[in-house]
Protein backbone atom coordinates (compact mmCIF):
# COMPACT_ATOMS: atom_id res chain seq x y z
CA UNK A 1 0.00 0.00 0.00
CA UNK A 2 1.21 3.51 -0.80
CA UNK A 3 2.49 5.73 2.00
CA UNK A 4 2.03 9.44 2.64
CA UNK A 5 4.77 11.13 4.65
CA UNK A 6 4.34 14.39 6.55
CA UNK A 7 7.54 16.20 7.52
CA UNK A 8 7.74 19.16 9.90
CA UNK A 9 11.11 20.73 9.14
CA UNK A 10 12.46 22.85 11.98
CA UNK A 11 15.74 24.71 12.25
CA UNK A 12 17.62 21.64 13.47
CA UNK A 13 14.90 19.17 14.50
CA UNK A 14 12.64 17.34 12.08
CA UNK A 15 9.50 15.42 12.99
CA UNK A 16 8.13 12.91 10.53
CA UNK A 17 4.83 11.00 10.51
CA UNK A 18 3.78 8.38 8.00
CA UNK A 19 0.32 7.08 7.05
CA UNK A 20 -0.92 4.62 4.51
CA UNK A 21 -3.43 6.01 2.04
CA UNK A 22 -6.32 4.44 3.93
CA UNK A 23 -5.45 6.61 6.94
CA UNK A 24 -3.78 3.91 9.05
CA UNK A 25 -0.67 5.04 10.90
CA UNK A 26 2.77 3.75 9.94
CA UNK A 27 4.76 5.53 12.65
CA UNK A 28 6.44 8.65 14.00
CA UNK A 29 10.06 9.69 14.32
CA UNK A 30 12.23 12.67 15.32
CA UNK A 31 15.73 13.48 14.10
CA UNK A 32 18.14 16.26 15.04
CA UNK A 33 20.93 17.56 12.81
CA UNK A 34 23.02 20.67 12.22
CA UNK A 35 20.81 22.09 9.49
CA UNK A 36 17.22 21.61 8.20
CA UNK A 37 18.10 19.84 4.94
CA UNK A 38 20.36 17.32 6.65
CA UNK A 39 17.77 16.79 9.37
CA UNK A 40 14.89 16.20 6.94
CA UNK A 41 16.74 13.89 4.58
CA UNK A 42 18.15 11.98 7.53
CA UNK A 43 14.69 11.65 9.06
CA UNK A 44 13.21 10.25 5.86
CA UNK A 45 16.02 7.72 5.47
CA UNK A 46 15.76 6.62 9.08
CA UNK A 47 11.97 6.43 8.88
CA UNK A 48 11.80 4.09 5.87
CA UNK A 49 14.50 1.91 7.40
CA UNK A 50 12.94 1.74 10.86
CA UNK A 51 9.41 1.03 9.62
CA UNK A 52 10.58 -1.28 6.83
CA UNK A 53 8.96 0.48 3.91
CA UNK A 54 10.69 1.25 0.63
CA UNK A 55 11.02 4.67 -0.98
CA UNK A 56 9.07 3.28 -3.93
CA UNK A 57 6.07 2.87 -1.60
CA UNK A 58 6.05 6.57 -0.73
CA UNK A 59 3.51 8.23 -3.01
CA UNK A 60 3.68 11.76 -1.58
CA UNK A 61 5.79 13.80 0.80
CA UNK A 62 4.15 16.82 2.41
CA UNK A 63 6.51 19.40 3.88
CA UNK A 64 5.77 22.11 6.42
CA UNK A 65 7.62 24.14 9.02
CA UNK A 66 10.18 26.93 8.85
CA UNK A 67 12.73 24.80 7.02
CA UNK A 68 10.39 23.61 4.28
CA UNK A 69 11.17 26.67 2.14
CA UNK A 70 14.67 25.25 1.54
CA UNK A 71 13.28 22.33 -0.47
CA UNK A 72 12.89 22.71 -4.22
CA UNK A 73 11.10 20.03 -6.22
CA UNK A 74 11.06 16.31 -5.50
CA UNK A 75 12.74 14.60 -2.56
CA UNK A 76 14.67 11.43 -3.51
CA UNK A 77 12.58 11.47 -6.68
CA UNK A 78 9.33 11.38 -4.67
CA UNK A 79 6.70 14.07 -5.39
CA UNK A 80 6.82 16.68 -2.63
CA UNK A 81 4.55 19.57 -1.89
CA UNK A 82 4.23 22.10 0.89
CA UNK A 83 1.32 22.88 3.19
CA UNK A 84 0.77 26.03 5.21
CA UNK A 85 2.14 25.45 8.71
CA UNK A 86 -0.93 26.83 10.45
CA UNK A 87 -3.19 24.47 8.52
CA UNK A 88 -0.94 21.58 9.51
CA UNK A 89 -1.02 22.68 13.17
CA UNK A 90 -4.82 22.82 13.14
CA UNK A 91 -5.36 19.48 11.41
CA UNK A 92 -2.76 17.72 13.54
CA UNK A 93 -4.00 19.17 16.81
CA UNK A 94 -7.57 18.06 16.16
CA UNK A 95 -6.49 14.60 14.98
CA UNK A 96 -4.29 13.87 18.02
CA UNK A 97 -6.81 15.23 20.52
CA UNK A 98 -9.79 13.60 18.76
CA UNK A 99 -11.66 16.90 19.00
CA UNK A 100 -13.90 18.46 16.35
CA UNK A 101 -12.94 21.99 17.31
CA UNK A 102 -10.54 23.82 19.55
CA UNK A 103 -7.77 26.34 19.96
CA UNK A 104 -4.53 24.66 18.97
CA UNK A 105 -1.48 26.21 20.64
CA UNK A 106 1.81 25.29 18.99
CA UNK A 107 4.64 25.96 21.42
CA UNK A 108 7.83 26.01 19.39
CA UNK A 109 10.56 28.65 19.37
CA UNK A 110 7.68 31.11 19.62
CA UNK A 111 3.99 30.30 20.03
CA UNK A 112 1.20 30.17 17.44
CA UNK A 113 -2.53 30.19 18.19
CA UNK A 114 -4.75 28.45 15.63
CA UNK A 115 -8.56 28.21 15.76
CA UNK A 116 -9.88 25.04 14.12
CA UNK A 117 -13.50 23.96 13.66
CA UNK A 118 -16.00 22.83 11.01
CA UNK A 119 -15.73 26.21 9.29
CA UNK A 120 -12.01 25.93 8.73
CA UNK A 121 -8.61 26.65 10.22
CA UNK A 122 -7.52 30.18 11.05
CA UNK A 123 -4.29 31.55 12.50
CA UNK A 124 -5.54 34.08 15.05
CA UNK A 125 -2.23 35.30 16.43
CA UNK A 126 1.01 34.42 18.10
CA UNK A 127 3.65 35.39 20.62
CA UNK A 128 7.42 35.59 20.69
CA UNK A 129 7.28 33.86 24.08
CA UNK A 130 8.09 30.18 23.66
CA UNK A 131 10.92 27.67 23.66
CA UNK A 132 13.39 30.26 22.40
CA UNK A 133 12.55 32.40 25.43
CA UNK A 134 13.21 29.47 27.76
CA UNK A 135 16.58 28.63 26.24
CA UNK A 136 17.68 32.26 25.95
CA UNK A 137 16.87 33.19 29.55
CA UNK A 138 18.05 29.91 31.06
CA UNK A 139 21.29 30.16 29.11
CA UNK A 140 22.03 33.49 30.79
CA UNK A 141 20.50 32.87 34.21
CA UNK A 142 21.36 29.21 34.80
CA UNK A 143 24.10 28.45 32.26
CA UNK A 144 21.75 25.80 30.86
CA UNK A 145 22.19 25.66 27.08
CA UNK A 146 20.06 22.66 26.16
CA UNK A 147 16.37 21.91 26.53
CA UNK A 148 17.15 18.68 28.38
CA UNK A 149 19.35 20.48 30.91
CA UNK A 150 16.68 23.12 31.55
CA UNK A 151 14.02 20.47 32.18
CA UNK A 152 16.31 18.51 34.50
CA UNK A 153 17.19 21.62 36.49
CA UNK A 154 13.60 22.84 36.73
CA UNK A 155 12.44 19.53 38.20
CA UNK A 156 14.33 20.35 41.42
CA UNK A 157 13.41 24.06 41.45
CA UNK A 158 11.31 25.85 44.07
CA UNK A 159 8.99 28.59 42.78
CA UNK A 160 8.54 29.99 46.29
CA UNK A 161 12.09 31.33 46.07
CA UNK A 162 11.41 33.13 42.79
CA UNK A 163 7.78 34.18 42.30
CA UNK A 164 5.68 36.52 44.39
CA UNK A 165 2.28 35.01 45.18
CA UNK A 166 -0.96 36.60 46.36
CA UNK A 167 -0.27 35.19 49.84
CA UNK A 168 2.97 37.20 49.98
CA UNK A 169 1.15 40.52 49.62
CA UNK A 170 -2.28 39.84 51.09
CA UNK A 171 -3.59 37.97 54.14
CA UNK A 172 -6.52 36.46 52.21
CA UNK A 173 -7.93 36.07 48.72
CA UNK A 174 -8.11 38.98 46.29
CA UNK A 175 -11.50 38.74 44.54
CA UNK A 176 -11.35 35.37 42.73
CA UNK A 177 -7.58 34.93 43.13
CA UNK A 178 -6.45 32.26 45.60
CA UNK A 179 -3.37 32.75 47.82
CA UNK A 180 -1.19 30.47 45.65
CA UNK A 181 -1.80 32.46 42.43
CA UNK A 182 1.25 34.24 41.02
CA UNK A 183 1.20 37.99 41.63
CA UNK A 184 4.56 38.66 39.96
CA UNK A 185 6.91 36.36 38.07
CA UNK A 186 10.42 36.74 39.52
CA UNK A 187 8.99 39.24 42.01
CA UNK A 188 10.46 37.44 45.03
CA UNK A 189 14.04 36.84 44.03
CA UNK A 190 16.23 35.93 46.99
CA UNK A 191 20.00 35.66 47.35
CA UNK A 192 19.57 31.94 47.90
CA UNK A 193 18.06 31.24 44.47
CA UNK A 194 19.66 28.25 42.77
CA UNK A 195 19.92 27.62 39.02
CA UNK A 196 17.16 25.05 39.50
CA UNK A 197 14.86 27.66 41.07
CA UNK A 198 15.55 30.08 38.22
CA UNK A 199 14.90 27.43 35.55
CA UNK A 200 11.59 26.56 37.19
CA UNK A 201 10.73 30.26 37.35
CA UNK A 202 11.43 30.75 33.65
CA UNK A 203 9.27 27.79 32.67
CA UNK A 204 6.48 28.98 34.97
CA UNK A 205 6.55 32.48 33.48
CA UNK A 206 6.49 31.18 29.90
CA UNK A 207 3.67 28.70 30.56
CA UNK A 208 1.59 31.25 32.47
CA UNK A 209 2.03 33.80 29.68
CA UNK A 210 1.00 31.29 27.02
CA UNK A 211 -1.86 30.08 29.20
CA UNK A 212 -3.28 33.57 29.70
CA UNK A 213 -2.97 34.39 25.99
CA UNK A 214 -4.94 31.19 25.33
CA UNK A 215 -7.60 32.30 27.83
CA UNK A 216 -8.01 35.65 26.03
CA UNK A 217 -8.15 33.89 22.65
CA UNK A 218 -10.82 31.50 23.91
CA UNK A 219 -12.95 34.37 25.14
CA UNK A 220 -12.63 36.18 21.83
CA UNK A 221 -13.34 33.13 19.68
CA UNK A 222 -15.95 31.25 21.75
CA UNK A 223 -13.97 28.08 22.40
CA UNK A 224 -13.26 26.15 25.61
CA UNK A 225 -10.82 23.40 24.57
CA UNK A 226 -7.16 24.37 24.24
CA UNK A 227 -4.95 21.73 22.61
CA UNK A 228 -1.28 22.13 23.50
CA UNK A 229 1.32 20.92 21.01
CA UNK A 230 5.02 21.36 20.32
CA UNK A 231 8.19 20.61 22.24
CA UNK A 232 7.26 22.62 25.34
CA UNK A 233 4.13 20.52 25.78
CA UNK A 234 6.38 17.58 26.75
CA UNK A 235 7.90 19.35 29.78
CA UNK A 236 6.82 17.34 32.87
CA UNK A 237 5.65 20.38 34.85
CA UNK A 238 3.58 21.77 31.94
CA UNK A 239 0.47 19.81 32.83
CA UNK A 240 0.53 21.01 36.44
CA UNK A 241 1.11 24.65 35.54
CA UNK A 242 -1.61 24.73 32.90
CA UNK A 243 -4.00 23.04 35.33
CA UNK A 244 -3.64 26.07 37.59
CA UNK A 245 -4.74 28.39 34.76
CA UNK A 246 -7.53 25.95 33.88
CA UNK A 247 -8.86 26.03 37.43
CA UNK A 248 -9.03 29.82 37.44
CA UNK A 249 -10.65 30.38 34.06
CA UNK A 250 -12.74 27.28 33.37
CA UNK A 251 -11.24 26.31 30.07
CA UNK A 252 -9.79 22.89 29.30
CA UNK A 253 -6.11 22.42 28.47
CA UNK A 254 -5.40 19.18 26.62
CA UNK A 255 -1.96 17.73 25.96
CA UNK A 256 -2.53 14.83 23.55
CA UNK A 257 -0.20 11.86 23.23
CA UNK A 258 2.52 12.50 20.66
CA UNK A 259 1.88 16.24 20.90
CA UNK A 260 5.27 17.12 19.43
CA UNK A 261 4.19 15.44 16.18
CA UNK A 262 1.02 17.50 15.68
CA UNK A 263 2.34 19.61 12.80
CA UNK A 264 3.86 16.65 10.93
CA UNK A 265 0.62 14.72 11.49
CA UNK A 266 -1.40 17.59 10.04
CA UNK A 267 0.90 17.81 7.04
CA UNK A 268 0.27 14.16 6.12
CA UNK A 269 -3.46 14.40 6.81
CA UNK A 270 -3.79 17.52 4.65
CA UNK A 271 -3.14 15.21 1.69
CA UNK A 272 -5.09 12.17 2.85
CA UNK A 273 -8.22 14.04 3.84
CA UNK A 274 -8.23 17.01 1.54
CA UNK A 275 -11.43 18.99 2.11
CA UNK A 276 -12.52 16.39 4.69
CA UNK A 277 -12.69 13.54 2.17
CA UNK A 278 -10.38 10.57 1.70
CA UNK A 279 -8.37 10.98 -1.48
Amino acid sequence: MNAIIGIDVGGSTTKIVGYYEDGSLIGRLKVEAADPLTSAYGALGKFVNEYKISLSQVKQIVLTGVGSSLFKGDVYGIPARKVDEFRAIGLGGLALSKKKEGLIVSMGTGTAFVRADKDGIRHIGGSGVGGGTVLGLCGQLCNARSFETVVELAHAGDLKKVDLNISDICAGDIATLAPDVTASNFGKMTDGCTPADLARGVLNMVFQTIGMLAVFACRSHAVKDVILTGTLSTVPCAKTLFKQVERLYRIKFIIPRHSIYATATGAALSYIYENGKKK
